[in-house]
């Protein structure tokens, strides 16, 4: 069996067999000469499958020990995709730690075709208990959860959605296939917003679903194939490129992070932080036991919003942006930025202010990070 840093290299669809090109091609095409009418080589039309996507798909499902992969134009297509398999009237739990673009699809657009969420705090096990009703088919987390980097016990919950016959859905974003696998701990889908790490360059917006059911992973790509929601073969190409060196860019993201973390500790005009990392943080021994690493996205609150304004203004090294895990280090406000379409009152209640400040740490040379961060706080 291979090591992970190995089947990253090797994993899915390697190379060309018809040219012995050790990378997959970019079949930059639309439409494919079939033998007959009834009679293709594999591909008619590239929305309904592409060789440079389906390579990208199998090597997700390979990544994440699964039966079928699928690959979406965005994180968010892919996991509208994986909801639209549901029927109106159905209700989903959603973890309330969430991306708010996941917020606004869910209570902008899905709730317009009657599939309706409640949000809970998945960290207590009981409040997915007491939230499930009769038309409940679904739980979505995202673990660690955005922005406080909630860690939810996902052989836990998996019990729960197998007592309930409830579909588990995990958000694998912040850590990736290569600390956490969400399906080998009970869930039925794990998804990304493959433009963050997998991609790891700022420079494709992509999303990937694998599953461990066949027929489930047949009824996503019916609707990825009749909604049209697909990955072009272009960025299909770029990812593939991104993902081969996921593992050397995760352990150096992870080194970095609890390095600014263990500084953020010790300011004085920092009241907290978030990173699982940390022994402080309450999802310290259940991110150990159930993922291999702790990822290379923090937050920290710091006494006022002036500081939080000052801190964004004054860095040099990381840039004011949303999205995370690229190998350039970003800074970012969540109230007034990535988590912006969530109500403001709804945002107290979640502890989101704008004194909050969100880092995806990169792989520059760790001191001056911490450098550019010492200058910005004075």
């Amino acid at each position: 069996m291979l090591r992970l840093k190995t089947k990253l290299i090797h994993a899915g669809i390697s190379g060309d067999p018809l040219t012995g090109a050790v990378t997959v091609p970019i079949y930059q095409v639309s439409t494919f000469k079939q033998d007959a009418p009834d009679k293709n080589r594999g591909y008619d039309y590239s929305r309904a499958g592409n060789p440079t996507r389906n390579a990208v798909e199998q090597y997700i499902a390979d990544i994440e020990g699964g039966k079928r992969g699928l690959a979406f134009a965005s994180g968010l297509a892919a996991l509208s995709s994986v909801l639209m398999t549901f029927n109106a009237g159905d209700h989903f739990i959603i973890s309330n730690d969430v991306y708010g673009g996941t917020y606004r699809v869910l209570n902008q657009v899905l709730n317009r075709l009657n599939l309706t969420s409640t949000f809970v705090d998945p960290t207590v096990i009981e409040n997915i208990s007491e939230a499930i009703q009769p038309n409940t088919k679904a739980i979505v987390i995202e673990t660690p959860g955005n922005p406080f980097l909630k860690v939810v016990d996902i052989a836990a919950l998996s019990k729960v959605a197998k007592e309930h016959d409830l579909t588990l859905i995990v958000d694998n974003t912040f850590l990736t296939p290569y600390w956490q696998n969400p399906l080998e701990l009970g869930a039925d889908v794990v998804f990304h917003s493959a433009t963050k790490y997998l991609s790891g360059h700022s420079d494709v917006v992509a999303g990937l679903v694998a599953v461990k059911d066949e027929q489930l992973g047949e009824d996503i790509h019916l609707v990825q194939k009749a909604v049209g929601a697909i990955l072009g073969p272009q960025d299909s190409y770029l990812l593939l490129r991104g993902m081969k060196t996921l593992g050397i860019r995760m352990e150096e993201h992870e080194v970095n992070t609890k390095r600014i973390a263990e500084w953020l500790t010790e300011q004085p005009q920092v009241k907290k932080v978030y990173y699982p990392g940390l022994e402080s943080h309450p999802g310290h021994q259940l991110a150990k036991q159930q993922a291999r690493g702790f990822g290379g996205v923090l937050s920290f609150e710091v006494d006022s919003e002036e500081l939080a304004e000052q801190i964004i203004e004054k860095v040099k090294i990381f840039q004011l942006a949303v999205s995370l895990g690229a190998v350039e280090s970003l800074i970012s406000v969540p109230a007034k930025m990535t988590h912006a379409t969530i109500p403001t009152e709804e945002q107290t209640k979640l502890g989101i202010t704008p004194k909050l400040v969100r880092l995806s740490v990169g792989i520059e040379d760790v001191e001056d990070l911490l450098e550019d961060l010492q200058q910005a706080f004075e």
